[in-house]
């Protein structure tokens, strides 16, 4: 029984740090938009927090494996929940990234207008994965793997959106503004990534069945 409370203060804390990447993730696209140093340096100092959390995670982790001798199942838990802590921890460094981009260019704001609702609604849709992630940590519903995944591809499809317009003929704000754009898209299109990852390493964790990686290059 003791065993089992352990599991589950695991589980506890990693929901803990997803929503912590969910909202750094939220306030790094708000700076991002309105330029807003304050809330930029806010999410710099919140990855801090997530960076701690999630190598506790890790080392409690090794600590029950090797004063325990797991079952299968309780062995394929820590190792899943060591992956996805990595994972969520990059999640957090992706929307410190975010954040960053705003602080270097403020009091300008990174984004031209013309490109603003498309920020927008790849802030919406990390929002959506992020939260849909979290939910399956705590619940273990697979079926939202399949949301998540849905709003990966979206993301994707902004991502070379972004790469078609910065290279345009059209494009009117110069090579500064276009590195901008294109890092920043690239951020969002890892965060993404992450949250399948971890979404796919819950799949394995609930049903046995092995692992199928993600890309995260």
């Amino acid at each position: 029984m003791a065993y089992a409370d352990d599991l589950e203060a695991v589980n506890a804390r990693l929901m803990e740090v997803a929503d912590l990447a969910g909202s750094a993730m939220f306030m790094a696209t708000q700076s991002l938009l309105n330029a807003d140093n304050d809330l930029a340096q806010g999410v710099i100092a919140q990855d801090e927090r997530i960076d701690i959390l999630a190598a506790e995670i890790e080392e409690r982790c090794v600590e029950l494996i090797s004063i325990h001798h797991p079952t299968d199942r309780e062995l394929r838990i820590l190792i899943g929940s060591l992956r996805i802590a990595a994972s969520l921890e990059r999640m957090g460094d992706l929307a410190s990234h975010v954040a960053k981009q705003a602080r270097m260019r403020f009091p300008n704001p990174v984004v031209p207008q013309e490109l603003r609702s498309t920020f927008e609604e790849m802030g919406a849709l990390a929002q959506a994965i992020v939260t849909k992630t979290a939910e399956v940590i705590a619940t273990k519903d697979l079926t939202l793997a399949t949301d998540i995944a849905g709003h990966d591809e979206d993301v994707d499809r902004l991502h070379l959106e972004l790469f078609r317009v910065v290279l345009s003929p059209t494009w009117q704000h110069g090579v500064e503004s276009a590195i901008d754009i294109t890092l920043l898209s690239r951020y969002y299109e890892r965060y993404a990534d992450h949250a399948v990852s971890v979404t796919r390493r819950l799949i394995t964790i609930v049903t046995g069945d092995p692992y199928v990686g993600v890309s995260l290059t």
